[in-house]
């Protein structure tokens, strides 16, 4: 590369696009704020344009710092403020509310846009940061209870929304055959089941079936027992793989696994396990994080790129390589020909893509035969 003194007008447009950067991080910030204090179900449930001070009485907050927050909010267009035939009110005067869609993505967790999980674990995320430069000399990460609870809670609520609305009347009708079979009575194992939600929907849906729940998180797994004491249901159970191995003898007839292959320390274990526990005429549907074969495609076709690299940093390749030995896939890690080809090589013969439309994930379907 050549040298050359820095162009005046491209220094203060690359500056500008640095902080841009920075303004979002701490956009983010005052969004896991506005989540935890409330503050945006308020501003849902008011009906109608309200000021800092009113926002503040509902929610028993000081009006000053409330009204700090939403000028951040407003200013990043997150919220909106009610502004009558073009005045300018005097600080304080102004009058916030929320659109329609950005009520269902901010205050409506029942919403499948609901978009507050990745939020609430925000600060779990960015204090990775603090053991972010050990690992980057080690080659060794952290999993995902390095995070604490409120990192199992946050993917709860990132994942489960989207899942309540399409995975019982969609994702699994598009699966060939296993919706009678799960209807007539099968055993059903959900690796890597977090919190539990998709495997207590289907074992709610299907109560002739038998489910088991896999995870080594021990906070995801003591949340998923807590909350499967207060569904009263009977079906399903959850367990740790180190202290409940896997079974090797083609016992389950469907197995799931939704996001988290890529980031498991040995995925090609992993896979090889999944086939060995399932049956010859049994299914595996794989979810995994809509992935292309290079960065330069993951750039020109994501928009979220930028994002989700930076989150396998703090969170996705560090679980991925929270063992010596990781395989570290990370975010963008299992595209379709990788996932196909390490699929193959376990004894899987089938393999095809679901038509499933969802903004992050791609959806398949694998078979023995």
């Amino acid at each position: 590369m050549s040298e050359r003194t820095a162009d005046p007008d491209l220094l203060k447009f690359y500056s500008f696009g640095l902080f841009t950067q920075l303004s979002g991080a701490v956009t983010a910030g005052m969004v896991h704020l506005g989540d935890k204090l409330g503050l945006f179900v308020e501003l849902a449930s008011a009906g109608s344009p309200i000021t800092a001070e009113e926002l503040a009485t509902r929610t028993g907050l000081d009006e000053r710092w409330v009204r700090e927050w939403a000028y951040n909010q407003a200013a990043a267009k997150l919220i909106s403020v009610d502004v009558e035939n073009g005045a300018t009110p005097a600080p304080g005067g102004e009058r916030f509310f929320l659109t329609p869609e950005a009520a269902a993505v901010l205050a409506s967790p029942d919403h499948e846009a609901y978009g507050m999980g990745m939020f609430h674990r925000f600060p779990q995320t960015m204090a990775a940061l603090e053991v972010m430069p050990e690992s980057f000399r080690t080659g060794v990460g952290h999993d995902y209870d390095s995070h604490g609870p409120e990192g199992a809670v946050g993917i709860e609520r990132s994942f489960e929304p989207w899942n309540r609305h399409h995975l019982l009347p969609d994702v699994l009708p598009a699966l060939d055959g296993v919706v009678d079979r799960l209807r007539s009575g099968i055993d059903v194992a959900d690796i890597g089941c977090g919190a539990g939600g998709a495997v207590m929907l289907m074992a709610a849906e299907f109560p002739a079936s038998r489910f088991v729940g896999y995870d080594i998180s021990r906070h995801a797994l003591d949340r998923a027992r807590d909350r499967l004491a207060a569904s009263g249901l009977t079906n399903v159970r959850f367990v740790d793989p180190r202290e409940e191995a896997l079974p090797n003898d083609g016992h389950f007839d469907v197995i799931t696994t939704f996001d988290c292959i890529h980031d498991m320390t040995d995925p090609v274990g992993m896979i090889a396990a999944i086939r060995a526990a399932l049956a010859a005429d049994g299914t595996w549907l794989l979810v995994d994080i809509k992935a292309r074969d290079t960065f330069a495609d993951n750039v020109a076709k994501n928009p979220m790129a930028a994002l989700m690299y930076g989150i396998s940093v703090l969170s996705c390749m560090s679980s991925a390589m929270s063992s010596p030995d990781g395989a570290g896939l990370g975010t963008l890690g299992l595209p379709a020909n990788l996932a196909r080809e390490l699929s193959l090589a376990a004894g899987f013969h089938h393999f095809r893509q679901l038509e499933i439309d969802h903004s992050i994930n791609a959806f398949y379907e694998i078979r023995p035969t």
